[in-house]
Formats: C-alpha cells, sequence, structure tokens
C-alpha cells in the first residue's frame, strides 16, 4: 500500500482542497509548516515519512488561469528524488509533449479536462502517464468514452472522488471496486476521503494500489509509523 501526499497549487502557494470547491479553496494552515510554501510543506510531509512520490493538482493550470510551473520547478530542484505525479491540466498532445521533454515529472491526464479519448489513446503505453478518472458523487466528469474503453487505459488510475476530498467521509468503496474488475491488473489509486490508517487497510484488502492523502497527514490521524506498516503490506 503506497501512501502518496497531495499538494494543491494556486497561485503559487498549498491550499487546503475541500470536496472540489476549488474557488473556496483557503491556504493550507498545517502544524507542518510554518507557511503554505511548497517546499515547506512538502519538507513537513517528508517528516512524517520518506515518500517516494507527491501528487502535485496545478489547479490554475486546470482551470485555464495560469500555472505552478514556478512553484514544480522549485519543488523538482530541492527534491529530484521524488517522483511527482503532476495534473497540469493537460488535454493537448503537443502540449504534453512538450511537457513531458520538460522532465517535470509524471504526467496526471485528467479525465474532467479531455475533449475526447485521443491524448489517453496516445499516452496510455508511455509510464510517465497516469489516468485519473474525476467522479462528482455519482457523475463522470471526462468524455463517457474515457469511462468506458478500458483498454486504452495506462497502467497507473486514480480514482478522484472529488465530493470527498477533504470531507473525512472516507473513500468510495463502490467505486473503487469497479474500476479495480475492469482495470485488468493496472495499478488503481484511491483519492478523496481517505480517513486514517483503517480506510487505508480496508484499501489494501481490496486490492488497491495506494491512495492520495492529504487532510489526515495534516492532522495527525495518519501517522508515520502506521504508514510504515501500511507499506509492508
Amino acid at each position: 500500500m503506497e501512501v502518496i501526499p497531495v499538494l494543491d497549487l494556486k497561485d503559487g502557494i498549498v491550499v487546503h482542497a475541500r470536496m472540489g470547491m476549488r474557488s473556496a479553496y483557503a491556504p493550507i494552515k498545517t502544524p507542518l509548516s510554518p507557511t503554505s510554501e511548497p517546499n515547506q510543506v512538502a519538507r513537513g510531509l517528508l517528516s512524517l515519512f520518506p515518500f517516494k512520490a507527491f501528487y502535485v493538482a496545478d489547479l490554475d493550470a486546470i482551470e485555464r488561469k495560469g500555472d505552478n510551473s514556478k512553484a514544480l520547478r522549485e519543488l523538482r530542484a530541492e527534491y529530484p528524488h521524488l517522483a511527482f505525479w503532476v495534473d497540469a491540466g493537460m488535454a493537448d498532445l503537443r502540449d504534453a509533449e512538450h511537457w513531458l521533454e520538460a522532465d517535470l515529472g509524471h504526467l496526471v491526464l485528467g479525465s474532467e479536462t479531455q475533449r475526447d479519448d485521443e491524448l489517453i489513446r496516445h499516452l496510455c503505453r508511455d509510464t510517465r502517464a497516469i489516468l485519473s478518472l474525476d467522479f462528482r458523487g455519482d457523475a463522470f466528469l471526462g468524455p463517457a468514452s474515457v469511462l468506458k474503453n478500458a483498454n486504452t487505459w495506462p497502467q497507473k488510475i486514480i480514482v478522484m472522488a472529488l465530493a470527498r476530498v477533504g470531507s473525512a467521509s472516507g473513500p468510495d468503496m463502490g467505486r473503487l471496486t469497479d474500476i479495480k474488475s475492469r482495470a485488468a491488473g493496472r495499478q488503481v489509486y484511491a483519492a478523496g476521503g481517505v480517513r486514517d490508517a483503517n480506510d487505508l487497510a480496508l484499501l489494501s484488502r481490496a486490492g488497491i494500489s495506494g491512495a492520495l492523502v492529504a487532510t489526515s497527514l495534516h492532522n495527525g490521524n495518519l501517522t508515520g509509523a502506521q504508514i510504515a506498516h501500511l507499506s509492508e503490506v
């Protein structure tokens, strides 16, 4: 079971994501960092556990309001040993190829930003590409063909339950089980609602490869010792 901390970036700082209501996201306040600067928040998270990967949502890029590439480059420079999974709102093949050439990390293709399934089809065999299947409640966000054509999914898939992000409502086990059954051996990662080590153990028993986590790390409900134990599962 792999635990992947989340950094949601907006206007160059880390914000506290809650239930996908992006306009209301405020600068994060956490005992792990004196400020909401990305490098300091990352340093605080790494003080809990030697994570190997971070998920980064560039909210400005996703909403077509600029980007946080400067902050991402600074993170890459300070933590070259980390893998960064970055959702930068990519929907165009040329833009995605240029982004990958810049070597800023693994590219997360969020279904909510896709116009069709062409980009996912093109990158499905690229090990640097990760698909995020985005849901808000029962509604799938994105072209129906992305969800339907499981044969075009890359090897890593995030099941993003936006309405559960920061809600402490628990993971969407029904949705995760369904996607897992269709994923044909691919790695499936849960995002949204993970509250503590018990939730992570439940996900592990269901065959989920890992989880994207933020709130439970900052509020202390998930500790480094618990993550160390789960990482052995």
